[in-house]
């Protein structure tokens, strides 16, 4: 365990099988016509390169990168896209694929931008939620984990650009972000 970690979350081992779980019910959802897989990024690099492995199905993937975070702790509901889609996702069936939701302003900015441009529909998979951040009320179709309302790092979550790295999903000690 890094130093910084407070805790151990979940395992590299619990992550490997909610995603395995994940994958197959999504490509039993999605059997009839495959969806376009977005990736926010940075933090979803992780989730969705695991995912889309488990999703025998042939998916097409994007990216997209948007920020409301900086270096803090917290969401600041203002959002910007800072990569946008390459693809064109007009009648197509969309799934947007997150690492975490926990204030749900984003992610609730990101559907209304993806759902005007005129896709079949617009579903959500993530790795984590936090139901106790959340500001307004987002229907999620794939959840990994509930967790508690910690600030959490690894498997992709960073603070300040570091700890994406880690295998597992932990606590951050709070003396490294409250200094």
């Amino acid at each position: 365990m890094h130093d910084d970690v407070e805790n151990v979350l979940l395992s590299a081992e619990q992550i490997e099988s909610r995603l395995a779980e994940l994958g197959r019910t999504i490509a039993a959802d999605y059997a009839d016509e495959p969806p376009i897989l977005v990736g926010v990024l940075k933090g979803a690099v992780m989730v969705m390169a695991d995912l889309a492995r488990r999703i025998d199905l042939p998916c097409e993937m994007d990216w997209m990168a948007v920020s409301s975070y900086g270096s803090g702790t917290k969401s600041s509901g203002v959002v910007r896209i800072l990569k946008d889609l390459g693809a064109d996702i007009t009648d197509r069936r969309v799934l947007i694929v997150e690492d975490i939701i926990d204030s749900g302003l984003t992610l609730s900015w990101l559907l209304s931008n993806l759902r005007s441009r005129g896709p079949r529909s617009v579903e959500v998979c993530t790795l984590l939620r936090k139901p106790e951040a959340a500001r307004v009320e987002i229907d999620v179709r794939y959840v990994g984990f509930d967790i508690p309302n910690e600030f959490v790092i690894g498997y992709g979550l960073d603070f300040a650009e570091r700890y994406r790295n880690l295998p597992y999903v932990g606590v951050l000690k709070r003396s490294v972000y409250e200094d």
